[in-house]
């Protein structure tokens, strides 16, 4: 965090250095990413990411759609509109705040983006089968997705019976847990293992990680064996 000397923020272990919270999913045949965070320029630089397929969105808040206009540089490789596939609050917010990408008549430059709405349903995107999971975020209404048997849920604080069946019998379940106190919008850390355990995942991650929580190691020392932070450059294989 700007301006913070806390334990966690001068922390010299590589697993303290969060930067926002997003992931690419990758099949044989497609790649996309779940939000662009502000970080997204770098996140692709770093993993030398050089195609992408789709953005896939959970909600509108500045942290998860504020990098999308770099995209730009994969219209430029790949000589197309950028597939994005949000909710129509979150379609909206992205259409006031990159205005310029939707213009009658555009600059050269801007991103190409083809806006596809989504709601609860299922979906596809190349050969992967995307299931969307509706969560709140204290009022809103944000998404959370399936593919196969991954699971990833972002800014949430409550999920409804209807919703979690459709995470049972997931492989490994990603989820928020941003502090250990009580927060309006976001899973506590003890709300989080109450929700895996009810869920019974066999392998969870914890994501969206405040630098209130504590550092990577100590946490993962007061978890059960079968949950762990989440760290950036995590791989996961299934």
């Amino acid at each position: 965090m700007i301006g913070c000397e806390c334990a966690v923020c001068t922390s010299a272990d590589a697993h303290d250095k969060r930067l926002r919270s997003s992931i690419l999913v990758e099949s044989a045949g497609t790649r996309l990413v779940v939000d662009t965070t502000p970080d997204f320029r770098y996140q692709m630089l770093r993993t030398k990411t050089r195609h992408l397929d789709a953005i896939i969105y959970t909600h509108p808040h500045k942290d998860h759609i504020a990098g999308l206009d770099d995209v730009r540089a994969f219209n430029f490789f790949d000589e197309r509109a950028m597939d994005i596939y949000a909710n129509l609050l979150t379609g909206e917010a992205i259409k006031r705040d990159f205005y310029y990408a939707f213009s009658e008549k555009t600059y050269p430059g801007v991103p190409q983006l083809n806006l596809v709405t989504i709601d609860t349903s299922p979906f596809e995107v190349g050969d992967i089968e995307v299931r969307p999971i509706q969560v709140m975020h204290h009022k809103m209404p944000v998404l959370g997705f399936r593919f196969g048997d991954f699971t990833y849920i972002t800014d949430a604080n409550y999920i409804d019976a209807a919703e979690k069946e459709k995470i049972k019998g997931s492989a490994v379940l990603v989820l928020n847990a941003l502090r250990k106190e009580t927060h309006l919008s976001h899973f506590t850390l003890s709300d989080a293992v109450s929700l895996a355990n009810e869920l019974a995942v066999p392998q969870v991650y914890f994501t969206h990680i405040s630098h209130q929580l504590g550092k990577h190691q100590d946490i993962n020392r007061e978890l059960p064996a079968h949950i762990r932070l989440a760290y950036d450059g995590l791989k996961i294989c299934l």
